[in-house]
């Protein structure tokens, strides 16, 4: 939320378009889309040999231990009370466990690009929490830009979409895509607690990661999962990429944002992932251009512009 300035003349003046603070939270937005849209690289190398709870594991025990070597070196590592340790459990529980496990299954039975729709409903799912956790209002020009960019995203994949036949399988596929999405936007809150509670983003990553990590690997054990491990560069740097950027740098940004811009703004990220994701395919694997995936563009591009911008006098009105 942009708070006015109070100057003595009683007039309000508005933070600047271009102000340190925008500028830095655009840095962070970007650094997440950026990263986070082009991890489904990775995550396509790590198919294979190793099962996929137990890559889920490596990468987040990696990625905490990082994290947390590189707090207690820089002494930069904050010390937690019962309640901070709890909190870090849980989202350790729903960010970086629970939701990957129901995103990875549910792209058993339904196209990924279906899964892409219904993960970019965050926005309107985080906004929701944040009223019901925190009793924060819920902006209207942020519902808006959701719904523009689920929208886009809707024509961005509409061949998957009309190409996918109802089915048991299906159904289950979208419940395991709603759970995630919903595990996310739990983690999200627990982040805001975090923060809220003077947990800096960075010692709750590492704690929550090393507790996610935990989790995994327990449900591993009980499920009876072989811990095996693929040697070749291709997974080798799949997993570094994806527990270095892909979350000690990628989930800091966005958690930073979380605290900095809110829960519904920050998580419009997620709309712009699968645009990210399909310019590099386009590259990659030569993904073909549409009419309708132009148009989707343009719609998500425009629901961007509402998150970061504040135009006309209603826009004005609604702005959180």
């Amino acid at each position: 939320m942009d708070l006015p300035l109070g100057p003595p003349s009683g007039r309000s003046v508005s933070r600047p378009l271009f102000s340190a603070h925008r500028i830095v939270n655009l840095f962070l937005y970007f650094l997440t889309v950026v990263i986070w849209g082009t991890t489904w690289i990775a995550i396509k190398l790590q198919l294979g040999v190793v099962a996929i709870p137990v890559s889920i594991f490596y990468r987040f025990a990696l990625a905490g231990l990082v994290l947390f070597a590189a707090l207690l070196l820089t002494r930069k590592l904050q010390k937690l009370d019962r309640r901070g340790h709890w909190l870090c459990v849980g989202q350790g529980l729903c960010l970086f466990c629970l939701n990957f496990l129901c995103f990875y299954t549910a792209t058993q039975w339904i196209p990924s690009g279906l899964v892409s729709v219904v993960f970019s409903a965050a926005t309107l799912w985080n906004a929701l929490n944040a009223r019901l956790w925190f009793g924060t209002r819920v902006a209207s020009r942020v519902m808006l830009a959701g719904g523009i960019g689920f929208s886009g995203l809707v024509l961005l994949f509409w061949p998957e979409l009309v190409s996918q036949q109802a089915s048991h399988e299906t159904l289950l596929g979208l419940g395991f895509a709603l759970l995630g999405t919903f595990c996310f936007s739990t983690g999200n809150m627990l982040s805001s607690m975090q923060q809220r509670a003077g947990i800096r983003p960075l010692t709750g990553n590492a704690y929550s990661m090393l507790y996610g990590a935990a989790i995994l690997l327990t449900g591993c054990v009980a499920a009876g999962l072989p811990f095996q491990f693929d040697s070749s560069p291709s997974y080798v740097g799949a997993l570094l990429y994806l527990a270095i950027p892909g979350s000690v740098i990628g989930f800091t940004a966005y958690l930073t944002l979380v605290g900095r811009m809110g829960p519904a703004r920050a998580a419009y990220c997620t709309v712009l992932f699968p645009v990210v994701a399909l310019s590099v395919s386009t590259v990659a694997e030569g993904y073909q251009w549409t009419p309708a995936a132009f148009a989707g563009l343009a719609l998500v591009m425009f629901g961007n512009l509402l998150v970061f911008t504040k135009w006309s006098p209603f826009m004005r009105r609604a702005a959180a």
